[in-house]
């Protein structure tokens, strides 16, 4: 049984990467190697460090197209980068900014998240040593990418729980996560040389794979006990699960009463989260959970690839999938 991991490949090639970041920094310096500019990206990079090393996601598509996946470097940095720029303006959509012992203020880190998120990655993708067809195929997605992801948080930050839906919910995930993800598989794809249908159906999986990993993130913030998806009054897909299946319009009413005042009360918070947990509520999120885990594997199914380097994304896969919440795991509160 092969028990290797992105993680364990991570760990492999975070050299390379940290190399091609350095790089990538240095086209921001003049010859002397001093830039304001530069030193902004840099601090940013530290303050939006990721929890998990998915990074990595473009190699393990480049190698299972082609059985290498050290071409894929340059667009792994692209993934950091974009994520680093991408995650501290969703922070600034939710009114954190950045914290005072960071030095770093926030329009230098505003300002750090434009050149992090558009231009480096731009100026990789320009560096490629690629046609130019493919670069330029390779910049549309970028862009595709950001439209698609800013759509997304966009429709997420309205915020009408009243009329939210498991479709509703769904549609911004796909777009805010789903997005991005979508865009370096897709990109990884084309750098492989796959062909049309196979670019097509990496992006496919990248939609369903950021569906996946934002159902992951939404559980890790109620394990954590932050619960900034309440505070935030983020409608999260657990959240309209127990509003589609509420037993009785009163019992709907009282979750959206819950709902209104979680944003300024954490008694209200720990209710909420134990009305979430419920059995009646986990039960078929757990299942539904479980159907877009099927969706993902059933794509690499049809993609197939090098057999040395399948494993490891259907593994991927399986984390992102995991049910992590647990039924009633808060106490009734008094």
């Amino acid at each position: 049984m092969n028990s290797f991991t992105y993680v364990d490949l991570h760990r492999q090639v975070s050299f390379d990467i940290e190399k091609e970041m350095e790089a990538a920094l240095l086209r921001l310096a003049p010859a002397s190697g001093t830039s304001a500019a530069k030193n902004a990206v840099s601090k940013l990079l530290r303050h939006q460090k990721m929890r998990h090393p998915l990074s990595v996601l473009p190699m393990m598509v480049h190698a299972i197209e082609t059985g290498d996946p050290g071409p894929a470097v340059p667009l792994s940095a692209v993934h950091l980068l974009w994520w680093t720029s991408a995650c501290y303006l969703d922070d600034l959509a939710d009114g954190h900014g950045t914290p005072a012992s960071v030095s770093l203020d926030q329009n230098e880190a505003l300002l750090a998240s434009v050149l992090s998120g558009a231009v480096l990655p731009i100026q990789i993708i320009r560096s490629l040593p690629v046609p130019a067809a493919v670069q330029g195929a390779l910049t549309a997605e970028l862009a595709t990418g950001w439209a698609v992801g800013v759509e997304g948080q966009l429709s997420d930050m309205d915020g009408d729980v009243e009329n939210a839906t498991r479709n509703s919910v769904i549609t911004a995930y796909r777009g805010k996560s789903g997005g991005p993800y979508s865009m370096i598989t897709a990109m990884a794809a084309i750098l492989s040389g796959a062909s049309d249908e196979r670019v097509e159906l990496w992006r496919e999986f990248g939609y369903i794979f950021g569906i996946l990993w934002q159902i992951f993130n939404d559980q890790e913030d109620v394990l954590s006990g932050r619960n900034e998806d309440l505070l935030n009054g983020t409608v999260t897909y657990l959240l309209t699960c127990a509003l589609d299946d509420a037993p009785t319009p009163r019992a709907r009413e009282e979750l959206l009463g819950w709902c209104a005042a979680a944003r300024h009360s954490e008694q209200a918070r720990t209710e909420l989260t134990r009305l979430l947990l419920a059995p009646d509520v986990l039960r078929p999120y757990a299942a539904e959970l479980d159907a877009f885990r099927i969706e993902a594997h059933g794509l690499l199914t049809d993609l197939g690839g090098h057999e040395q380097h399948l494993p490891v994304m259907r593994h991927l896969v399986d984390q992102a999938a995991q049910m992590l919440l647990q039924e009633q795991l808060v106490p009734v509160s008094a």
